[in-house]
């Protein structure tokens, strides 16, 4: 029984496929791409990135810092594909977009131990299987899913920013910068004076929504908060979120601005760039109206406008174990943003470990025991905390990782003791053949 099935090839599915394959494991890897298409995707190869092009920050005193870290000393894929294909992003992993993606597709089509079969899965296949549908999973799928389990998704909604490309930006009104001047200037900074900010966010707080069934405020996802929504919220939110200047001083004036808007490369070419921040459910017409109210994006040109999806996760804490496989039946796991780990490094990590365990499953091998000490271990864990009574979903953070047994004052240190903490525990993983 040396075969397991992989449905999806999103970030975790790669993931998934990419380490049972390693270690010797037939795949049959199912993706509905290019067959069918959800919204969302416009590509056909694998890996493709929805939202942001950014995998976030790159630094081991950052929780999904010290997560990359560990991807990356167990030979991840989807780490390998975005270290290979980056874009300067100051303290952030950015990547090529397209680059990123056809570089994940390649490695898994030209992998020996897997096979790709495009066509929609439209019910939960005996195992031993990995789903990873992520979550734009398609209707039918989602109802089997339902079925399976007997109980109902959870849902929230999340958004994605538009992109512009870098000709039409005003580069007599913008400048680059690295917050702080960390790494090198990778991002082009958009000012805007008291006036322009208060005109900017009357014209926002106004504009008109596209319609999106079932949406309501609550139901956004944090990490994810559509600036409109945001900025609801207080005159001064988007001044100490994503608008914030602090760190920043346009060379214009020699002085911090009141607001800067940030644009982050998108492609290698840098020749389109996203607004950070900007995830938006507004109607195109309007974005186009209110976003071009930023001084140096008076006459932008957008190439993608932001648009918002409805994304639906299991209620995992009930139903999963710490290997993202069912409680019931250990031989069906599921992976990805659909078990309710939030965050494109995130779903690689979940599609990592639901592999390396399902091929120790598989070959009749011990399973690879990830503490809570470690970042990987830590998000198995609390996803599937039985504890947790309203399951939401969770970027990985310090707070879930096991705490040191010493007391360090300083966050930055305690932060980095901890990640070094769990590096020694990877590397021995790893030299005992994890």
């Amino acid at each position: 029984m040396n075969k397991v099935t992989v449905v999806g090839a999103g970030l975790a599915g790669s993931e998934a496929a990419w380490q049972l394959a390693q270690r010797g494991v037939q795949v049959e890897l199912i993706e509905m791409k290019p067959h069918k298409m959800s919204p969302a995707h416009h590509s056909s190869d694998f890996g493709e990135l929805v939202c942001s092009n950014s995998l976030r920050g790159d630094r081991l005193e950052n929780a999904v810092g010290l997560l990359k870290e560990e991807l990356r000393r167990l030979d991840s894929l989807i780490i390998a594909c975005a270290d290979a294909t980056r874009v300067e992003a100051g303290g952030c992993l950015a990547v090529d977009r397209h680059g990123f993606s056809a570089l994940i597709t390649e490695k898994i089509r030209n992998h020996p131990n897997i096979t790709v079969k495009a066509e929609e899965v439209t019910q939960v296949p005996e195992g031993p299987v990995i789903i990873a549908t992520g979550p734009l999973t398609s209707d039918d799928l989602s109802k089997a899913i339902g079925e399976y389990f007997g109980t109902g998704y959870l849902h929230f909604f999340d958004a994605a920013a538009p992109l512009v490309t870098a000709e039409s930006i005003d580069m007599d009104l913008a400048w680059w910068q690295s917050r702080y001047d960390r790494g090198t200037a990778d991002y082009i900074n958009c000012a805007m004076n008291k006036e322009e900010y208060e005109a900017f966010m009357k014209e926002l707080v106004t504009a008109e929504e596209a319609e999106v069934h079932g949406f309501e405020d609550k139901n956004v996802f944090e990490g994810c908060m559509p600036v409109e929504v945001m900025a609801r919220r207080g005159f001064d939110t988007l001044r100490y979120g994503p608008l914030k200047p602090v760190g920043l001083v346009d060379p214009r004036t020699g002085r911090e601005p009141y607001a800067v808007v940030q644009l982050r490369q998108d492609n290698a070419a840098k020749s389109v760039f996203n607004l950070v921040g900007f995830q938006t459910h507004l109607k195109f017409g309007e974005q186009k109206r209110v976003f071009s109210m930023i001084p140096a994006l008076h006459d932008a040109e957008f190439v993608r406008y932001g648009v918002m999806h409805q994304n639906t996760f299991l209620q995992s804490p009930k139903l999963l174990d710490r290997y993202y496989a069912d409680r019931r039946n250990p031989l069906v796991a599921f992976a990805g943003q659909m078990t309710g780990v939030e965050g494109y490094v995130e779903s690689a990590a979940s599609g990592f470990l639901a592999a390396v365990a399902m091929a120790a499953k598989v070959q009749g091998k011990e399973l690879p025991d990830f503490p809570q000490t470690t970042a990987i271990g830590a998000l198995g864990l609390y996803v599937s905390d039985a504890r947790i009574t309203e399951f939401q979903p969770m970027n990985i953070n310090f707070s879930i990782i096991a705490p040191l047994e010493q007391r360090i004052r300083k966050k930055s240190e305690k932060n980095l003791a901890i990640a070094n903490r769990s590096l020694a525990i990877i590397d021995q993983m790893k030299a005992n053949g994890i």
